[in-house]
């Protein structure tokens, strides 16, 4: 509730400087936290939220073509970046669903959010997204009566506990992991940037809300990433060779949000992904919705300059891109209607920069 009362606080402040003459703003924060929202964003948003409470089913999910917790993380990611009360506002019954959900789907004897043997070799993408949003609810989401109820089923985790299992969980795969970082299953030997983004994002999601995190978890994980960076500023999918747009934003975003800005990797990184934005197309190659989702991240943590030029021409692309109930045209490598929308959604709420995960 801390966090909750202390970004009250500064929107009030923002609210308040916008009255005082222009030349008293000089000195003004390149970002902030209130600052101003596009009509068109907020159009595209609340269209695409009202599309998600709409469709969440009865048992906090989405139905999609891969569901699961990660992807109930990713809704609730989306509920929460819109500035509605979590509480009291338009989305307080699909938040508390959600979270119920991803708390449910846990194993709670390891802490893995990673789903049913169905859900194949991408189960440790689950338990990355399904702890990013835990975390991001964390501390904002009243949990009084969040079991008590109706749907609650009379008892269940809180969210710190659940959130530390899920950490538990992440820690010990690392640990296990020859390179340090994360594949496709937690005994997995082997390690991948794009699912190893996905658990280090929920990772440093849970430390910034205060669960602990080892440090040499964290060290680990950068040093793969820092491996995987080459000359170019590319970041690879399995090691320094290749890399796609969608890699080396993950790795950009990575050392940004574990704050090792310092390191020669991050600033080749940083200067790969403004260059690409400025140079191409707002339409990635490939999983698109997924690589507009780490690059707008990306980009605000490196230059704002260059992620407002790029954000202004991803607005006026999802105009036309936006279905009649407020859903996104599947985009290649979408798994369902779903996980482009959210991701698409989330690519946008860097406008907002409610979540903490989004500050800068």
């Amino acid at each position: 509730m801390r966090r909750c009362i202390m970004t009250v606080a500064v929107v009030l402040a923002a609210s308040a400087a916008t009255q005082l003459p222009s030349r008293c703003l000089a000195q003004a924060p390149v970002v902030r936290i209130g600052d101003p929202v596009p009509r068109d964003v907020r159009e595209l948003y609340d269209a695409g939220c009202r599309y998600l409470a709409r469709s969440q089913d009865a048992s906090g999910t989405w139905q999609d073509g891969n569901q699961g917790p990660g992807i109930t993380g990713m809704g609730l990611m989306v509920l929460l970046a819109s500035g509605e009360d979590p509480n009291h506002g338009a989305y307080r019954v699909p938040v508390r669903k959600a979270v119920r959900h991803i708390i449910r789907s846990q194993n709670k004897k390891t802490g893995y959010f990673g789903g049913d043997s169905q859900q194949g070799q991408s189960s440790m993408y689950h338990h990355g997204f399904a702890m990013l949003g835990l975390a991001e609810a964390y501390g904002v989401v009243d949990e009084r009566g969040l079991w008590s109820e109706e749907g609650g089923g009379g008892k269940g985790l809180s969210i710190g506990e659940s959130l530390e299992l899920g950490v538990k969980l992440a820690v010990t795969s690392a640990a296990g992991n020859p390179t340090g970082a994360w594949r496709y299953m937690p005994e997995s030997r082997d390690a991948d940037t794009s699912v190893s983004g996905a658990v280090m994002m929920g990772l440093l999601g849970a430390r910034n809300a205060g669960i602990e995190v080892p440090d040499e978890t964290i060290d680990k994980a950068i040093r793969y990433f820092t491996a995987s960076t080459s000359a170019s500023g590319q970041v690879g999918y399995s090691g320094p060779q290749g890399g796609s747009d969608a890699t080396t934003s993950i790795g950009s975003l990575v050392l940004a949000i574990a704050r090792r800005k310092d390191l020669p990797q991050y600033k080749q990184a940083s200067e790969f992904i403004v260059k690409r934005s400025l140079a191409t197309q707002q339409q990635p190659q490939g999983h698109t919705s997924y690589t507009r989702y780490y690059r707008a991240q990306a980009l605000l943590q490196a230059d704002v300059d260059a992620w407002r030029r790029w954000n202004d021409g991803l607005v006026r692309e999802l105009k036309q891109k936006r279905m009649p109930d407020g859903s996104f045209a599947v985009e290649p490598g979408d798994n369902g209607p779903v996980v482009g929308t959210c991701l698409t959604l989330l690519s946008v709420a860097v406008n907002y920069r409610f979540l903490p995960i989004y500050e800068r």
